[in-house]
């Protein structure tokens, strides 16, 4: 008993506390950046066993565009940086808008582009890089549902982070 008490109050306390947020930190850390990739891992598992979709893995986005040559030039630049498995480039839309206080209306040509989920953010920077207008319209929905093969066409057109 004796050997087993001065072991446990030999550690100033001090320093135990200071081990023990160092630990629980560190645990914090560690799980911070291995979730994620958990996550992912466990989604393309259960989808590969289950023969399913797991849902918000592929996202659409809406992106206006003043013309249809505009529009033709970001989304081909958008392909050649592999960012989407395909781009639809829709007809001219009516567009009624609130711009410096007043309301607008226009043509505009709209862009539906499927990706995965994952390149969202990085495809949304590149569309700011280059899109003429101040604030550009990008949207992005999480795809909830669809045919199996096409999801996994996607992600074979869209290369992973």
């Amino acid at each position: 008993m004796d050997w087993g008490y001065k072991r446990i109050h030999k550690e100033p306390l001090a320093q135990t506390l200071c081990r023990s947020v160092l630990f629980v930190f560190s645990v914090g850390l560690f799980s911070m950046f291995v979730f994620p990739m958990l996550h992912y891992l466990g989604a393309q598992l259960h989808s590969a066993l289950t023969g399913t979709y797991v849902p918000g893995h592929h996202s659409v986005l809406l992106i206006n565009c003043p013309n249809e040559q505009v529009a033709k030039d970001i989304g081909r630049a958008i392909m050649d940086r592999r960012m989407a498995a395909s781009v639809n480039v829709l007809p001219k839309a009516s567009t009624m808008y609130y711009w410096k206080g007043e309301i607008h209306e226009s043509t505009e040509i709209l862009m539906l582009v499927k990706t995965r989920t994952s390149k969202i953010q990085r495809l949304t920077d590149y569309v700011k890089s280059i899109h003429p207008y101040d604030i550009p319209e990008v949207l992005s929905f999480p795809v909830e549902d669809g045919i199996l093969s096409f999801m996994k066409w996607m992600d074979e057109a869209v290369p992973a982070d």
